[in-house]
């Protein structure tokens, strides 16, 4: 009769040492996982999992493809600035996303591409005795500068299409992507924008035929904002966090570096007017213009706001005052790879100002 209580005894024992186990495996990492698979699964049919990579790591890998985006826009703005300088941009007389993707083939494409210019101002006032093989050479310059434009936009929707799926993307960073993306679109819109007011005729003048200056700026001015926009994000999202200790000096390099990056973003603005308005032509001397400190055609436009943005002397004037690294520029009536240079150089100093600022973002203002 002692026999049925001691195997229950033990049954009992075995039971407990058994939900005992049962209980440590639940608690392992492997059916910790199991378990959080399963509560994905709903109807037999899995739910869409959000990435399960670090927050650190996910951040990083956003910064680097924000940062290689900024990279792209800046060789757009220089390709455009040497496009610009070699007079090839109203080469492309038409506009098609895909179309034109694909350049002339054959000699009668040529032929066709080059009787469409033929129509245009450009080629009857300045142009119209170029030949075939120079028309070839101006044609290719825009086409690169279109399809870099492609490419740059490839570069930012098609990686946010990924990252959006995969989960990457914060509730915050949501919309500022969406924002850079359709900056990306419009920026292309406002290049063709730009283009077709050089291929407009005016009966009234016989200048030499340019875009607009106020559409150039335009166009370079937004892509200098989508630059500093993408390399702003993905700095402060590739660098760690500052622990700099707060001091006013520190305040009150964080407020110099935000002004020194508005003047020289000015000043790259600046230069889009000097472009479209070839007055890097008009005084080629320093520190001087022609004999005098201040020319006397300073304020000839009425009224006197338009000289800011219309009067070539105005224009160079201020472009001046603004920048000195582009005297040799000036001194040497333009010549393409130095003003390419100097463009250029514009564009790094405006970058070191951003990362300056992305460095001290963490300090209390």
């Amino acid at each position: 009769m002692m026999v049925l209580p001691v195997l229950r005894l033990g049954l009992s024992c075995r039971c407990q040492t058994a939900g005992r186990t049962l209980q440590q495996i639940q608690r392992t990492p492997l059916r910790q996982w199991l378990l959080r698979r399963a509560q994905t699964t709903e109807g037999g049919h899995a739910s869409v999992r959000m990435a399960s990579i670090p927050n650190a790591a996910s951040d990083r890998v956003l910064g680097r493809w924000l940062v290689g985006c900024s990279g792209l826009v800046l060789g757009a703005v220089v390709l455009g600035g040497v496009t610009r300088l070699t007079e090839s941009g109203l080469s492309m007389v038409d506009w098609h996303l895909v179309k034109e993707m694909k350049p002339p083939r054959t000699e009668a494409e040529w032929e066709d591409e080059f009787s469409k210019y033929k129509q245009f101002p450009e080629f009857k006032i300045m142009n119209h005795d170029m030949t075939l093989r120079e028309f070839k050479f101006i044609f290719y310059m825009e086409w690169g500068h279109r399809m870099w434009g492609r490419l740059v936009g490839l570069a930012y929707i098609l990686p946010t299409v990924y990252f959006w799926k995969r989960g990457y993307f914060s509730r915050s960073m949501k919309p500022r992507v969406l924002g850079l993306c359709g900056f990306v679109v419009f920026q292309g819109l406002l290049g063709w924008y730009m283009v077709k007011s050089g291929l407009e005729e005016k009966t009234e003048s016989y200048d030499i035929p340019r875009v607009s200056q106020y559409r150039l700026a335009a166009h370079l001015g937004s892509a200098l904002l989508l630059y500093c926009s993408s390399l702003w994000m993905g700095l402060t999202l590739m660098l760690p966090a500052n622990k700099i200790p707060d001091s006013r000096n520190l305040l009150q390099l964080r407020r110099f570096a935000k002004v020194t990056g508005g003047l020289v973003f000015l000043t790259a603005l600046s230069g889009a007017f000097v472009a479209g308005l070839d007055a890097g032509l008009v005084y080629n001397s320093f520190p001087k213009m022609g004999e005098r400190w201040i020319p006397d055609d300073l304020l000839a436009f009425s009224p006197a706001i338009k000289n800011v943005f219309e009067n070539p002397t105005t224009v160079q004037f201020d472009h001046r005052i603004l920048v000195v690294l582009g005297i040799s520029t000036l001194l040497l009536y333009v010549p393409t790879s130095l003003a390419a240079t100097h463009q250029s150089g514009s564009v790094a100093l405006l970058t070191f100002a951003i990362w300056v600022l992305a460095e001290l973002r963490k300090v209390v203002k």
